[in-house]
């Protein structure tokens, strides 16, 4: 007699083999097609940059920034060396002393103040000025595109400024007179250049 008992169990046993290598074939047709990480995958370093290697008076954003997202610290900071950089500028600019724009200004407006200097000299004109004093300062605007950040600042100075032709005459202006002069300028930085300076990039009267 056949025994029944054992052919089930028989039965059973093959079926639990027949399973286990359908599963397998199955997982391994998985990974052939899905992939498996082998520990050496390209990496995004973006994210793993040290993102305090910017300037620490601002805080990266996320969204467009207005002037309140700046704490007062970090605007006063910024002011302190934009009036250094506009009394700077002015008076570079009037002395005709290219070497102490360049690093102060972008390529256009180095450009732009190149021109008129050469025109003074072919034309032997000298341009005086005294720089009395800023009247006041203030950040007209904040904003950040990717990693450039740009101010915008309302300058109000008094300045005594003349021009004089070859025989030392005066053709323009006043030594006698403080003049007034109202500016907008605007200043930019790539927060992840090495260059500290904040460049004069756009100028409005």
């Amino acid at each position: 007699l056949i025994n029944i008992k054992n052919m089930n169990y028989n039965f059973e046993y093959i079926d639990i083999i027949l399973f286990a290598m359908i599963a397998g074939f199955i997982a391994l047709r998985l990974r052939n097609i899905l992939g498996r990480k082998s520990g050496h995958e390209k990496k995004d370093f973006h994210n793993q940059i040290n993102r305090s290697t910017v300037n620490q008076n601002f805080k990266p954003q996320t969204r467009k920034p207005v002037i309140g997202d700046l704490d007062e610290k970090a605007k006063a900071n910024f002011l302190k060396g934009a009036k250094l950089a506009y009394e700077m500028i002015i008076t570079s600019f009037a002395k005709g002393e290219k070497s102490a724009l360049k690093p102060l200004v972008n390529k256009e407006i180095f450009q732009n103040f190149s021109n008129e200097i050469e025109r003074r000299k072919n034309q032997n004109l000298k341009s005086e000025l005294t720089f009395v004093g800023l009247k006041s300062v203030k950040i007209n605007d904040f904003e950040k595109k990717d990693n450039i950040y740009t101010f915008t600042v309302d300058f109000v100075s008094e300045i005594i400024t003349c021009l004089r032709d070859k025989e030392n005459k005066i053709l323009e202006g006043s030594l006698d007179e403080i003049k007034t002069v109202n500016d907008t300028w605007k200043f930019s930085k790539n927060m992840w250049s090495n260059n500290p300076n904040w460049i004069l990039t756009e100028t409005e009267i």
